[in-house]
């Protein structure tokens, strides 16, 4: 049986990289769970638009997804205000500014205009931010160029204890 080496390495770092993603949206919920004990805000991940196909056996499916995602989490702070905000991490030492769809985008800058807190929370390494959304879209004119890292963007940095507590920053970031 013969494969293709390089096949097989992007798979498993995709698998890497799937995982990882799970492991943080699971500790973002942690922290809304958190906030919803507390009374400080309800919020949800955001279904993927999703559709089955067709059921097999063993729990296994065949699926489409069915529009453009949509930002991952969305929500109420105990202000009223809405929260929404796209998850993204990665084990590499940088984010860059287009892993967000054009999609998100677009709804991360609607929610803004009409007075959403939108932002991006992102894991960089083994550390985590919670970015205003206005900042990351003018990621080139704040940091020069179209990726950050975590020393960049020091000042976003919120606190984890098990959970991403996105609302509770280390230190208050500038106006």
């Amino acid at each position: 049986m013969r494969y293709n080496q390089r096949s097989v390495k992007q798979q498993y770092q995709n698998a890497g990289n799937n995982a990882q993603g799970h492991l943080f949206e699971s500790a973002i919920m942690a922290g809304c769970s958190t906030y919803r004990e507390n009374g400080r805000a309800e919020i949800s991940k955001t279904p993927e638009p999703f559709r089955v196909l067709s059921k097999g056996e063993y729990g296994i499916f065949t699926g489409r997804f069915t529009a453009h995602a949509q930002p991952d989490f969305q929500g109420t702070l105990s202000d009223g205000r809405s929260i929404v905000f796209e998850a993204k991490t990665t084990t590499s030492d940088r984010m860059k500014r287009d892993v967000l769809t054009a999609e998100q985008q677009k709804v991360l800058e609607s929610h803004m205009n009409l007075g959403a807190v939108a932002a991006v929370c992102i894991g960089i390494e083994d550390k985590f931010f919670f970015i205003p959304w206005e900042i990351w879209r003018e990621m080139k004119e704040h940091y020069g160029r179209k990726y950050i890292t975590a020393s960049d963007i020091e000042e976003f940095r919120v606190k984890f204890n098990g959970a991403v507590l996105f609302l509770d920053y280390m230190n208050k970031p500038k106006e």
